[in-house]
Parts: C-alpha cells; structure tokens; sequence
C-alpha cells in the first residue's frame, strides 16, 4: 500500500524522559482539528508484547478494550476521549505485532528469495500498515505516536519508518511534533533549554526535524527560552509553545489554541480547520472553577488493591470527572487499598468515613477480595452510594449470597486456583472459558449489546433504553444455576445479554443507589458524554449529602 496523495500527517515524538503525556499531547492536537477534519490517531509501542492485555496495571497503566475486542494502550483512552471517536485494534501497532507479521510473511514466502532484513522489510511493513489506515479510512488527518523516548533502542525502526515516510507523502503533507521537557532547577529559579536542544539535536541525527516544539514546564515558556529552543532547532520562536502543567488536563486543548498550534499546523499542512471549543471551553470552566471555589465537594473512594499506581485505573478516574463537570460538583478521590482492609482487620467504617459514593473497579485473582467484599457489605446496610464494575458486581452478588440469601462458602470460582474452597459457586466461568490455557486475547472482549429490563433503575438512568452497548472484558460471570435464589428481596438482575444467558446488569431496588455492571462503562465515557452509570452516582450522592 502506497500513499494515498490526500491524506496530512503529525508525527509527535518524545524526548528527555518519559512520562511527559505525548499521549495527551497528541490527543490535545487532534481535537483542535477534528471538529472540521477526520483525525485517526495511531500509537506505535516499542514493546513485544502483541498487546497490553497480559501486562500488570501497576506497570503498565490500565488496558484500554475497544468495541472491536482490541486490547490496547491507555493513550487510546485520551484519543477517545478528546476526539470523541471510536478507535481500532488496528490503530496499536506493538513491535511484537510487527515482528510477528514479518515472520509470518517470511514463513508464506512472501520474501522468497531475500534476506529479511530490519531495512527495508521492518519499516516497509510499518509504513504500510500506516498508509494501510489512512486510506481505509479515508482520514484528513494521520496522527502518529511515537511511544517511548527519543533513543530507545524500542522505537529506533518506527523513527527511521517515519523518516521514510516523509519522504514519501512530502514536506507539506507532514509535520514533526516533538514533545520535551524544560526544567527549572530548584535554587536556579529560571527555565533550561539544555535538555530540549539535547532531544532535538539526538532527533536530528535521526533525520528529523521538528516542526513544532512544545515545551512541557511547570510555568509558560518566556520569550527568551522560545527564542533560544527556536535558533538550535532551527525553527521560528511562534514554533515553540508551552505544554504548561495544569491540574485538569482538559484544559491543554486550550492552552495549546491560546499559543497558536492550531494556526501553526494549519498553515503547514495548508488546510483549513479552525477548532471548535464552545462546549468543550464550558466544560473546563466549570472544572476549574469547581477546583477553586466548589458549589459542592464529594467524597468519593475507588477501593481496589492497584492503587499503588492511579493509571490502573485511569478511566475511572477520568469518568468522575466527566460526571462531576456537567453536574458542577469537586470530587475529591480516595484510594482505598482492599489488602489493607483485610490486613487491618477487615473494618469497613475506618476506611469509608465520610465517603458519600463507593466505587469498586474491575480485577483480577482473590488478593484483596475479601476487603473489598467487606466494603461492599458496608455500603449496602449504610445506604452508601455503589457502582461495582466486573469484578466490583461479582463481588456484590457474592456479599449479597453470603450475607443476605445465606449461601453457605458462596464466593467466586476465580478463587479456587489458589487454593480456596468454593462451596456456592455464585461466580463462575463463562462456557468454554475453562478449557482455554493462554491468557492474551482470551476473554470475553469488547462492544456487546445489553437489555435492559423495563422499569429497572438502569433503564432510568439510560434514559428510557431497554438496549445498550457497552464494552466487557471479563472471563467470568454470574451462575445462571443461582440467578432464580438471588432475585428476591430487592435484588434484580436488570440488564443481560442479548445473545446469552449472561447477567450483566444487578440492582437493589431498596437502596439509594446500588448497582454493578459486568462491563467497563468508564471507556465509554468522554467530557461531552459522561457515562450514564457514574453520571446518576454522582448526582444521587450531590442529593443525599
């Protein structure tokens, strides 16, 4: 696949160290052109792993699932979120995807005769697979991630493809964004170009030079500090423009319009796309105002045992504060480490005071479960606010059989390869699950639709809808042997599949507001579009306190 003569593309790279949000960066790019232009967003990771979907959360952030099945990087949440589209599986390409394809076609004799070699066979696959997407989807706009930093062995070959490809499609329909890091030494007081003309100079011997420099501080970049960047990267000052740290990173769409990226880009690519922000502008308004001065201020806590990093769950995060903008409120997050529960001795009152919402995330194995079983049988006798996701639903059916139906060693099957009895399997796998041996790509994965029973609370809180879709990772579910024992004395299973006996939705219909889900609403949610379940939370907590 050749270049299609029509599409642009922004590359953004990363230099000095990692961790400086590229992808929020490239986000932040893409929603100031997609209101007139069709933006598609691809990550390119220098690991081998095939995809994220084995990977420990507290290594590597939460992984993001697609409507597609596609487990990817969490930067595709950010691309989704402030582009407000839905992204592809096809749209993550790891160097385990590339080498696995390069031995593939080796293997069908598609080089028969050569060697195979990392150039040319390496990056013509990984252009091709760019130039692939772009027309495929006929995009306005490519924007290409370069994950890593600049001189990580991972991404050498998808910086020398880059390279390549902007020879190919030429200079007007290419830009270099690169993303570095100005510091300001403690006891110094002023801002260091050092570390940028570092990045920029290791980008050049590369064959690359960047178009745009934006310059991530704890302050705006002065005059002096862009006029310098500017002259070692030979590029004008108005090219160089401040990521400035913010505490909402929603606000960085609009910082980067009020140092002019959008014009920038616009006038190098030659297109026409001024961004549209009136909503989106209302929205941070209300956020940053609500951090200065509240109208209300929410106590909320995610109880999990993944709360040594917060981007394991990151969505969750990102929800809240979707739900909190469009109601006007400060949520204040607190992380409650379901280990610590048990290990300090399992009292559900200490770890939830003044908490007027409860979230349990989904998860994995029996580490901390019986915390977060404790917390879960907290919230229901004190009317406390609930959402359980996944794995935060199977362990409210569980407390709910233990608890209140009196099923004796109720709990659920995932427990057992640790060696924990399981008299009442209320959570069991789903059919066929059992049999499967490898872990990547083996779950139930992706967009599937829901019903949603009429007169439930979900079907208020989705508006009146009795079918939704929503996106499940998960390889358990509820025993349909117990449903019938469960449903009684309030507690409803009120959304299942549309193509199985599968429960995905419980309620309690004697209680403020207790609900799980067996699917993942959080990647669903956007600033502009809150998802209903943390929506309705929210404002049943604003209500009560």
């Amino acid at each position: 696949m050749k270049y299609n003569g029509k599409t642009k593309f922004i590359i953004v790279t990363g230099g000095v160290l990692s961790g400086l949000g590229k992808g929020v960066a490239a986000a932040s790019i893409g929603s100031l052109l997609c209101g007139r232009m069709k933006v598609v967003p691809v990550k390119c990771d220098g690991y081998l792993n095939t995809d994220p979907g084995t990977m420990n959360p507290t290594e590597h952030g939460e992984v993001y699932v697609l409507d597609d099945g596609g487990e990817v990087d969490m930067d595709f949440g950010h691309y989704e979120r402030f582009l407000n589209i839905q992204t592809r599986f096809k749209w993550n390409l790891t160097m385990g995807k590339v080498f696995k394809q390069i031995l593939e076609k080796e293997r069908k004799g598609d080089y028969l005769g050569k060697t195979v070699q990392f150039l040319p066979h390496v990056t013509n696959l990984i252009k091709e697979h760019i130039f692939t997407i772009a027309t495929e989807e006929q995009a306005d706009i490519m924007l290409i991630e370069i994950g890593g930093t600049v001189g990580d062995l991972e991404n050498q070959f998808y910086i020398e493809a880059v390279r390549q490809l902007s020879h190919d499609v030429g200079h007007e329909n290419r830009m270099f964004v690169h993303l570095t890091y100005v510091p300001i030494p403690s006891g110094v007081g002023e801002q260091k170009s050092k570390p940028t003309q570092m990045s920029v100079r290791e980008l050049n011997e590369k064959g690359i030079y960047p178009d745009l420099v934006i310059g991530r501080c704890s302050e705006y970049l002065t005059p002096i500090i862009k006029e310098k960047i500017a002259l070692f990267c030979n590029i004008e000052p108005n090219q160089v423009i401040s990521g400035v740290d913010v505490q909402n990173v929603y606000e960085i769409p609009l910082i980067y319009e009020k140092e002019g990226l959008s014009e920038i880009v616009s006038k190098h690519l030659r297109i026409y796309a001024p961004p549209k922000l009136e909503q989106w502008s209302r929205l941070v308004h209300n956020i940053n105002r609500n951090l200065a001065t509240p109208r209300k201020v929410l106590q909320v806590a995610i109880c999990g045992k993944y709360t040594t990093l917060e981007d394991s769950y990151a969505s969750v995060v990102e929800a809240i504060k979707h739900s909190a903008a469009h109601l006007d409120l400060r949520v204040n997050i607190n992380w409650v480490d379901t280990e610590k529960v048990e290990t300090e001795g399992n009292e559900p009152a200490k770890w939830l005071d003044g908490m007027h919402a409860v979230i349990v995330p989904g998860g994995f194995g029996s580490r901390g479960i019986e915390g977060k079983i404790t917390l879960i049988q907290h919230v229901r006798e004190q009317g406390i606010p609930f959402l359980g996701i996944c794995y935060g639903m199977q362990l409210a059916v569980v407390e709910y059989a233990r608890n209140v139906r009196g099923l004796k060693g109720a709990n659920t099957t995932e427990v057992e390869k640790d060696g924990i009895k399981v008299e009442s399997p209320v959570i069991a796998y789903l059919p066929g699950q059992e049999k499967i041996r490898e872990m990547g790509a083996t779950m139930r994965l992706g967009g599937h639709d829901v019903l949603v029973k009429s007169g439930s609370v979900a079907q208020k809180v989705y508006g009146g809808a009795t079918k939704i879709r929503e996106r499940f990772r998960h390889r358990y579910e509820v025993n349909p042997i117990f449903v019938k024992d469960l449903e009684k004395d309030g507690f409803v299973f009120s959304g299942k599949s549309s193509t199985e006996d599968i429960m995905q939705i419980m309620e309690l219909s004697n209680h403020p507001y207790f609900l799980g889900c067996q699917f993942h609403p959080e990647l669903q949610s956007t600033l502009l579009q809150p998802a209903p379940l943390f929506l309705e939370l929210l404002r049943v907590a604003d209500e009560r306190c």
